[in-house]
């Protein structure tokens, strides 16, 4: 069993008991839920930069990235360097991550949040909505073409956005429909941690233009980010490259304004 497979047992455990304990009317009586979603796919269009930073503290292949910041200086500095939108990690077991800390970046800053999860049930979408996001993330590699279609569609009628990712050009196939916004391509395994560019590259040319294409893991330099470019990419998710600096913030602002 890989790490992928153990995350999702897991995540399916905490669905269950989570249902147990918050009914969805008081998910569907949060003060957020009615908030009007700002569009991560139209800022990614029309922006030179495409980056979307992550607030990210660790992950199962790095322990600790970085416990120092709090999500508010994060959010903050990540807004102030001109981000176009801002992943935040809520996985608690193997990414230390909650949703508190989605909350806490709704309230410091007014710029497209995705939730940052495992996603396989409804609820979680809920969640996302109750908790202040924009977008949602759906992972191609532990969700059926169906299930696909049901949580994308679900999150369409909440008026959020949907980013699917995929690693490979089967994953992309199955994945197609109108539910979905952008597609973003994981440089990174999630089964061997294997991180390379060249997955980006091999399905570029697959992802039909209607859907922004969003390239995430494993850049860590502007000339990574060049080199995707000409494939179409108008996305690109950094977390850790900023994350493990002394100020997440200045490092994504330095980042920005390097001359392309």
């Amino acid at each position: 069993m890989n790490i992928l497979d153990k995350i999702i047992i897991d995540k399916r455990r905490e669905v269950i008991l989570k249902k147990s304990i918050i009914p969805i009317s008081q998910l569907e009586n949060s003060v957020l839920f009615e908030k009007k979603t700002i569009s991560l796919s139209h800022n990614l269009r029309n922006s030179n930069s495409g980056i979307i930073a992550e607030h990210k503290r660790r992950s199962p292949s790095k322990p600790n990235i970085n416990n120092s910041f709090t999500v508010e200086e994060v959010v903050k500095g990540y807004e102030d360097a001109g981000v176009c939108g801002i992943s935040v990690l809520t996985d608690g077991k193997y990414f230390g991550g909650s949703l508190d800390d989605l909350l806490l970046a709704r309230a410091s800053v007014n710029i497209p949040l995705l939730r940052k999860e495992f996603i396989v049930d409804e609820y979680q979408i809920l969640e996302a909505k109750a908790h202040g996001a924009d977008l949602i993330l759906l992972i191609a590699a532990v969700l059926t073409r169906q299930e696909i279609k049901h949580l994308s569609e679900f999150a369409k009628a909440l008026s959020l956005e949907v980013l699917l990712e995929v690693h490979n050009i089967e994953e992309l196939q199955k994945s197609i429909m109108p539910s979905l916004d952008m597609i973003g391509v994981n440089n990174r395994n999630l089964k061997t941690f294997e991180v390379s560019l060249d997955f980006s590259k091999q399905l570029a040319n697959e992802i039909p233009n209607e859907f922004v294409k969003v390239s995430e893991s494993g850049i860590s330099t502007i000339e990574a980010i060049q080199e995707l470019k000409p494939f179409g990419y108008k996305g690109f998710l950094i977390g850790e490259n900023f994350m493990k600096t002394e100020n997440a913030g200045l490092a994504a602002t330095e980042f920005i304004k390097n001359p392309r």
